[in-house]
């Protein structure tokens, strides 16, 4: 028999879980993400109706959980086609090795980690679904001002 919930939260996630949708292959990413980015699958994987994908699935990589399924026909959610709106932003004891192990898994790159103006080590990369991930190391803690000049050097290199 269901019992009351003790919040509004389920104990180990956080207020705000992404979710990714794929193309049918959602249980290649699993595999995936768990050679890439050691992901570890939480709880069972729930099939499609049609036993054809993946209905709901829930990994853990550190401390977060990532939530994805199959995207269902004629819904809003999509799998990526040619870009996408947002990036997973993952942060790590050593971005360089976990960015590595990615692209020797298949990620492309698509800025090689660097030392950025807000204190950060980061790099980002595409997986091999179109998503893509930021992946990152807090180096340093910068004043204001730091950022700011760091800021103004950094889009230096941008035309706008």
């Amino acid at each position: 028999m269901p019992r009351p919930a003790p919040g509004p939260v389920p104990e180990g996630l956080h207020t705000l879980t992404p979710e990714l949708f794929f193309d049918g292959n959602c249980a290649q990413a699993i595999e995936f993400y768990q050679k890439a980015f050691g992901a570890e699958l939480v709880g069972p994987v729930s099939k499609a109706p049609n036993n054809k994908g993946v209905a709901h699935a829930m990994m853990r990589i550190g401390d977060s959980n990532l939530m994805m399924a199959d995207a269902w026909p004629n819904m809003w959610e999509q799998a990526p086609k040619s870009s996408t709106t947002a990036s997973l932003f993952i942060y790590v004891e050593d971005c360089d090795r976990l960015f590595e192990r990615a692209v020797k898994q298949g990620c492309q790159t698509v800025m090689p980690p660097a030392d950025m103006f807000w204190g950060d080590r980061m790099g980002k990369i595409k997986d091999t679904f179109g998503h893509s991930w930021a992946i990152a190391t807090n180096k340093w803690i910068m004043t204001p001002e730091e950022i700011e000049k760091g800021q103004k050097e950094f889009f230096k290199n941008f035309q706008g």
